[in-house]
């Protein structure tokens, strides 16, 4: 006979086939409800990452809809950040301000557990539970599992999702940038990968890539040049035709090559993009890259940059100039994080003309790794400090790739 974990999730997974997005609250409060789950909400991030916005058509316990909460204040914005099952007092509403209540102990409980889709944080989970034990828990834990599933399968053709994200509308050239960039963040044991890219909804030239093939982790960064919906037709280009040569295992020089060619007969000469673009062998750490006009990337090792990759660059992409470096190689040791960068990072300038500088960008990596953090929450907490820093009006795109390779840190859920 199955049990009631089982039921409750056999359950939800079967119903699911034919549910669309809005569907899903209503079908996990059903299903929960056989191991005496009650009150379950359902929350997904903002694309900048500030909110955790309800899924359409849920209430709280008064029969009100539910409102955003807050990240960076609140406890379900600490099971967000922090990837661990926060409980709070039952007596709460849902506008997030709670008080957190010890693990453990009788009586009906609140927990707060982040949605992961492998490891991107889709958002978050609340449940009521009977009592907080291990069992719970992990039937807790569990059905966020699902549940992330289930919101990443339907996420890609439902504009419900897309409209939830957002909290402004975005122009054309962000729209078409977001559909193609991968998800923000990836692991597995052997590399994570996570990106950040700021303005989300007026994004110019700006975009990264990354894939996995074997054992080889390919990763570029494009900044093109422009500020307008030619800047992002470039940055588009350039990823297709890396995507396109890429597949079909053109080696690093010659993939920038035909991203050169490809930009220059569309423009003639008159766009260009710079851009690095790097193979690293997870199984051994060397990484190989070309650097297309672009700034060097930086590698991390314990607490301080060790190494900034120079190398002489190759003329940008779209002059159709062609390649004159060899590939450059650097061994990476177990630990080691590597940056790539676009120049509003470093160029990012406060009102009074103030710049946050490589040192500064260096140096919050550092300190956000020296406190434990993961890469996706330091990312995220990055772009936050680049828009304070010019009061939320950045002047340039701003756009980080982290690659982290063989780190003791497991990004998972914390029971």
């Amino acid at each position: 006979m199955e049990s009631g974990g089982e039921r409750m999730l056999g359950g939800l997974l079967s119903a699911n086939h034919l549910a669309s997005l809005e569907d899903l609250p209503g079908l996990v409060a059903e299903h929960a409800g056989l191991v005496g789950f009650s009150q379950t909400m359902l929350y997904v991030v903002d694309l900048q990452e500030q909110f955790l916005v309800p899924v359409p058509g849920q209430q709280d316990e008064d029969g009100r809809p539910l409102e955003r909460i807050r990240i960076d204040t609140t406890m379900a914005g600490r099971a967000f950040r922090n990837l661990e099952i926060v409980q709070v007092r039952t007596t709460d509403d849902s506008s997030g301000a709670e008080a957190l209540t010890p693990a453990g102990g009788e009586g009906p409980r609140r927990l707060w557990v982040a949605l992961l889709d492998g490891t991107e944080r889709l958002g978050v989970m609340a449940v009521t539970v009977p009592a907080d034990d291990e069992i719970t828990r992990w039937r807790a834990g569990q059905l966020a599992s699902l549940i992330s599933l289930l919101l990443a399968a339907k996420r890609s053709f439902s504009d419900t999702y897309a409209r939830l994200v957002r909290t402004q509308p975005m122009q054309l050239s962000a729209e078409v940038l977001w559909t193609l960039m991968p998800a923000r963040t990836f692991a597995n044991e052997r590399v994570i990968v996570s990106a950040a890219l700021e303005p989300a909804y007026v994004v110019g030239g700006d975009a990264f890539d990354y894939s996995l093939a074997g054992d080889v982790l390919h990763l570029s960064i494009f900044d093109a040049m422009g500020h307008d919906t030619a800047a992002g037709l470039t940055a588009t280009i350039a990823m297709g035709a890396c995507r396109n040569h890429r597949r079909q295992d053109a080696d690093l020089p010659a993939i920038s090559e035909r991203i050169d060619a490809a930009i220059a007969e569309q423009f003639g000469g008159a766009r260009f993009a710079t851009g690095i673009l790097a193979d690293l062998d997870t199984r051994t750490g060397l990484l190989t890259w070309v650097n297309r006009g672009h700034h060097p990337p930086l590698v991390l090792r314990s607490g301080r940059v060790v190494a900034t990759l120079e190398t002489e660059p190759d003329p940008p992409m779209g002059f159709g100039l062609g390649v004159f470096a060899e590939p450059a190689r650097y061994q990476l040791e177990p630990g080691d994080r590597l940056l790539f960068y676009t120049d509003g990072v470093i160029e990012a300038k406060s009102p009074d003309g103030e710049l946050f500088g490589l040192e500064r960008f260096a140096d919050f990596v550092i300190r956000r790794e020296a406190d434990g953090m993961a890469a996706p929450e330091t990312l995220r907490r990055l772009i936050h400090t680049l828009l304070e820093h010019q009061q939320d009006r950045l002047q340039d795109d701003a756009t980080v790739l982290m690659a982290e390779w063989r780190t003791q840190r497991h990004y998972r859920l914390t029971l």
